[in-house]
């Protein structure tokens, strides 16, 4: 059975979690750095009917993607956070594009900088244990390539 996942989500919640997640210090102008309750509503985008604000300060205009690698989409909030989940689940981009109504293409270009944003946060110091332990994870590795034994 297929249907479209992202009605089981509502718009308010699902932009609570991008918030929190994505601006954990709160909406701000990108800009000047002023509070969101600093702005005002400008208007609603057509596609993804995002609130658009305009600062009050420098009148800049900007959304709940602004500085981050949802910015210059058309995707909904409830979108966004399947997808991040998705793609924290390990589901193929095929699979999310299926269950989300995106482009293929859409997905895994956006799969791609999430993962290299991933990457780039990564501490860069050893880890402070001698002795680090593996899980399964890769117990089964390649063995849909080959029969096994």
């Amino acid at each position: 059975m297929e249907f479209a996942i992202t009605e089981l989500l509502d718009y308010e919640s699902s932009v609570a979690w991008i918030i929190e997640h994505f601006h954990p210090a709160g909406l701000k102008c990108p800009l000047c750095g002023k509070p969101q309750e600093q702005a005002r509503e400008f208007r609603r985008t057509k596609r993804s009917q995002l609130r658009v604000y305009r600062c009050r300060g420098c009148h800049m205009t900007y959304n709940l993607y602004s500085g981050n690698v949802f910015q210059q989409t058309h995707l909904t909030p409830m979108q966004v956070v399947l997808l991040m989940r998705g793609i924290c689940k390990g589901e193929s981009s095929k699979v999310l594009a299926k269950e989300l109504e995106l482009n293929y293409g859409t997905v895994l270009t956006l799969r791609h900088e999430i993962q290299l944003n991933a990457e780039h946060a990564q501490p860069s110091a050893p880890l402070s244990d001698t002795h680090t332990e593996t899980d399964e994870m890769f117990q089964n590795a390649g063995e849909k390539r080959r029969g096994t034994l």
